[in-house]
């Protein structure tokens, strides 16, 4: 089994890590695609040398945009990795553009998605955030809530 681990975000690199390094002590056979929606050494970089992690195996370099220019682009350059990589599963984490464009291009390509850190809800539509993380449980196979209260509204 394949496993694609698509972050973008500092907060996605930071919480991937610990699953990162057991996939690496695991030998189990996985890939990290990289959105490039944080893309500066001070948000990126320098938590892949700090975590000593591996250097992704694709990145999109998709840099700033509204968040339909941006997630646009993401969903593009995610879908032609996926077809081209064909992994079992697509992780993703959080609730960013990263998290939305990588649920859906694997939804659509008939590949499961694990959402880390399902459930989370602030119910404030006026956040894109608030919209991405809802999607993202909706498009899931496998919902990973952190907390009591995450699981009960995934069940409700």
């Amino acid at each position: 089994m394949k496993v694609a681990i698509v972050l973008g975000t500092r907060p996605e690199i930071i919480k991937f890590s610990p699953i990162i390094r057991e996939f690496e002590r695991l030998g189990l056979d996985y890939f990290i695609l990289h959105t490039g929606q944080h893309y500066s050494y001070n948000m990126d970089r320098v938590f892949f040398e700090q975590l000593e992690l591996p250097e992704a195996k694709y990145n999109l370099d998709v840099g700033s945009g509204s968040h339909a220019e941006q997630t646009g682009k993401m969903l593009i350059g995610v879908e032609k990795v996926l077809v081209s990589e064909q992994p079992s599963i697509v992780l993703v984490e959080g609730d960013t553009n990263t998290v939305l464009a990588g649920a859906l291009a694997a939804v659509k390509l008939g590949i499961k998605v694990g959402h880390v850190e399902a459930g989370l809800r602030s119910y404030d539509r006026q956040m894109p955030e608030e919209i991405n993380r809802v999607l993202a449980d909706h498009c899931s196979d496998l919902l990973f809530a952190l907390t009591e209260k995450s699981r009960q509204i995934l069940l409700g």
